[in-house]
């Protein structure tokens, strides 16, 4: 088997003998169809067998699955890095197996409980969308822990101080802090070292952990610059900071910085892995435009869009406006 196939399977996917019970291949989580995929291609590799019950899902003949899974092994295999979510796995499945039956796809798809091609979001790749004038500057992340994400539309982020834009910034105190903590670490005196930790984090800076050695970074809250998500405690508030935690977490992002709000927060576009992350957000119903303070009409058109296809927030009648939420609540109403 391919190390994509190995490293996905035994990552993510920890068969269990009453996996049956939970529908096909014991698909409850919105992962484990990704790892039930690459545990069945694992088998077929193997074993040259389809999985049995797939066919009760597709209309085509044993003979024919086996082709599929043929293919579907050899596209896994070559896919660098392998599919890690859903809509990767069902994109995969669905341009492997193009020229095949619409109904094998389809029921292929809903066999592992991905999504099927109507419920996939086209994102678009390559040059950033229109009106970048006023681009003051770009930030290059550390990869994002999935607790960063505040909302929908909000990110903590960490820069290393070895990015050439930061490294001539450190303050004079927080290098004598991080050589200080490091060496108190040496000597095992971790209350000391945890001490200097605060005062670096209170200067706006953390010690990251990086694979085995520590990265002295940068903090940086990063609001996504022409889009408005759902608030917490609003409908769809919760979808969309999972949505956008999804998107970015464990991911290095490129961040284009415009301008820094009342809050501190530097406005930017984020891209991770080339894929402009305001557009996913309002492609799948997840965020207004907000118009108020970004007049770019593609993000006016990836919202029409999903206002068509009423998916995400707009599946409801009459759904809130996050800024009007906000100032009635400011109001006391």
């Amino acid at each position: 088997m391919g190390n994509a196939l190995r490293f996905l399977y035994g990552r993510c996917c920890n068969p269990s003998a009453d996996s049956d019970s939970h529908g096909h291949h014991g698909v409850t989580a919105e992962n484990v169809g990704v790892s039930a995929l690459a545990h069945d291609l694992y088998n077929f590799e193997i074993s040259s067998q389809v999985p049995q019950g797939l066919s009760k899902h597709v209309v085509s003949s044993k003979k024919a699955q086996a082709n599929w899974y043929k293919k579907l092994s050899d596209a896994w295999r070559e896919t660098k890095p392998p599919p890690k979510t859903p809509e990767e796995a069902s994109r995969l499945v669905i341009q492997t197996l193009k020229r095949h039956q619409k109904a094998d796809v389809e029921g292929l798809l809903a066999f592992y409980g991905l999504p099927l091609p109507h419920a996939l979001v086209e994102l678009t790749a390559g040059a950033p969308p229109s009106h970048s004038q006023g681009l003051k500057f770009e930030l290059h992340t550390l990869p994002v822990d999935a607790k960063a994400v505040a909302d929908g539309d909000t990110i903590t982020v960490y820069v290393s101080i070895m990015d050439p834009r930061e490294s001539s910034n450190v303050p004079k105190e927080v290098q004598v802090a991080a050589v200080q903590r490091s060496k108190a670490r040496a000597q095992k005196n971790y209350d000391r070292a945890d001490q200097l930790h605060k005062q670096i984090i209170d200067s706006g800076y953390r010690v990251i952990p990086v694979q085995n050695d520590e990265v002295l970074a940068r903090k940086y809250r990063i609001r996504l610059r022409g889009i408005d998500a759902p608030e917490g405690k609003m409908p769809y508030g919760q979808k969309a900071k999972e949505e956008l935690t999804k998107i970015v977490e464990g991911k290095c992002l490129r961040v284009l910085v415009f301008d820094v709000d009342r809050y501190g927060r530097v406005v930017g576009d984020i891209y991770c892995n080339g894929i402009f992350v305001q557009e996913s957000m309002l492609k799948k119903g997840l965020a207004w435009h907000y118009k108020a303070y970004d007049q770019r009409s593609e993000l006016d058109k990836w919202e029409k869009e999903a206002r068509a296809k009423r998916v995400g927030l707009w599946a409801t009648s009459n759904p809130e406006m996050p800024w009007e939420w906000r100032k009635d609540r400011r109001e006391g109403r």
